[in-house]
């Protein structure tokens, strides 16, 4: 008589348990490690770009290419969110109202529109990277360029939001307009583009 079938015969069904509670654990740490690993390349991906760089998902790149619609927020790596609005039509049908809203989801005082790194906000008549338009397309009047300047010439503060509002008018209804946003950073900041439609 052999020692499984002196206790039973239980010998070969532990043995069975402990091979699939091993194959069980040894699954789950190679899981945790995936993504763990996952993790870990997303980080050292955002370490090589630098924080400025847009965080999107890839429906809503933000880019000259795909830039977004009104209402989408562009996400920063480094936290900063900017979200353009839709345009709103005042009483005359020809201006229209626009919010841009700035809010700071770092962990320091971020400069939204000063320190000599460029305009870092515009808004144009046509479509983003159209060299092609020309005035005979359309014209667009921005209205309160300098409010817009002093606004962004302000520190916006760790948890801080701001609202940017920007007045246009439009040659003609279903006018295509561009905005541009570049807040400024130590590095390098990536630029994220709307298209809005006017009227």
């Amino acid at each position: 008589m052999d020692v499984n079938e002196a206790h039973g015969g239980t010998g070969g069904t532990g043995s069975a348990r402990r091979w699939h509670v091993g194959c069980s654990v040894a699954l789950v740490a190679a899981f945790v490690l995936v993504i763990l690993g996952a993790w870990g390349l997303r980080e050292f991906e955002k370490g090589l770009d630098g924080d400025g760089q847009l965080d999107m998902p890839r429906e809503h790149a933000g880019s000259v290419v795909e830039p977004l619609p009104g209402g989408v927020t562009a996400r920063y790596e480094d936290g900063l969110r900017v979200t353009v609005g839709p345009p709103r039509p005042e009483g005359d049908g020809r201006t229209y109202r626009i919010t841009i809203t700035y809010e700071n989801g770092s962990d320091e005082t971020l400069d939204p529109g000063t320190g000599g790194y460029g305009d870092a906000l515009d808004v144009r008549a046509g479509r983003p990277g159209d060299s092609s338009w020309t005035a005979a397309d359309g014209t667009s009047d921005w209205l309160d360029f300098r409010e817009a300047e002093r606004l962004l010439g302000r520190p916006l503060a760790e948890d801080g939001k701001r609202d940017v509002p920007v007045r246009v008018t439009a040659s003609r209804k279903g006018l295509p307009l561009t905005v541009e946003v570049r807040p400024p950073h130590r590095s390098y900041r990536e630029a994220a583009y709307w298209q809005l439609t006017l009227g």
